[in-house]
């Protein structure tokens, strides 16, 4: 059964794309068949991920969203998925800007990605959408069409301060279109040990949420792996496997697929 997973923070610079990348080889790693959805219109993922020339490429999400808002049979899934190592990849351009703006007048506006997801999801095991720094209707479309979220957060208190919108706005979701949608949990990115602002925005993140909301027990650290890997247009646990990053993330993939298992 298909884990359908979006990985969304309204803030940018937290570690969205990192996340969804390594999150994805990791689980593939472990045997898990895995899609990455890139939905966010600077294409950061497909770029990460070797996809440089993202311009040209002919069919991407923007494709499919707007033959969906159309009502028009999707192209078979060859056509569209492309692979990304050990990965699938449906690809994104800036053409997805100009679908933001339509989906203001499509009919069932906040369920044209989900449409698309329930054609290819029984191919595979996870999938895992990258979203925009924002609470946009593309956002709005991953929300409700994931069975969870994930919310990287870096150890800064503008980061920290953001949940709380993000939080409301994912229960508006709950509430009118996706009832099954469950926060998997908070994912602490960047993470700086030795500095007192880590720990002390930590220890924030704990009191304010951690009753109610999982905060994951791996802890991404900062390091300029994640910079050379993306020049490389690799994952960090491609480029730099043993690196402190890639064990991070590698250990976060247990938490996930642990977590999954309890549920």
């Amino acid at each position: 059964m298909c884990k359908v997973t979006a990985i969304v923070n309204q803030k940018g610079g937290v570690g969205k794309t990192t996340t969804a990348s390594n999150l994805g080889y990791a689980l593939a790693y472990q045997g898990k068949k895995v899609l990455e959805i890139d939905l966010d219109p600077q294409g950061s993922l497909t770029v990460s991920l070797g996809y440089d020339d993202n311009d040209y490429i002919n069919i991407t999400i923007a494709t499919l969203m707007a033959m969906a808002i159309e009502e028009e049979k999707l192209p078979d899934r060859e056509l569209y998925i492309v692979k990304a190592g050990n990965i699938d990849l449906i690809p994104c351009n800036i053409e997805l800007s100009a679908i933001e703006v339509s989906l203001v007048n499509a009919m069932s506006r906040e369920l044209i990605l989900k449409s698309i997801i329930d054609e290819i999801k029984e191919f595979y095991d996870y999938i895992i959408i990258d979203c925009s720094p924002s609470l946009g209707m593309l956002t709005i479309n991953a929300l409700a069409a994931c069975d969870s979220v994930i919310i990287p957060v870096t150890p800064e208190y503008l980061s920290a301060k953001g949940l709380e919108l993000l939080l409301k706005n994912i229960i508006r979701v709950k509430k009118r279109l996706n009832p099954k949608i469950e926060i998997d949990g908070i994912l602490l990115t960047m993470f700086v040990e030795r500095t007192n602002l880590s720990k002390d925005i930590t220890e924030m993140i704990e009191v304010a949420y951690g009753g109610q909301i999982h905060i994951f027990e791996s802890r991404v650290p900062k390091s300029v792996q994640v910079g050379y890997s993306i020049l490389h247009n690799k994952s960090v646990i491609e480029y730099a496997n043993k690196n402190k990053v890639s064990l991070a993330y590698k250990q976060f993939a247990q938490e996930v697929l642990e977590r999954g298992a309890a549920n």
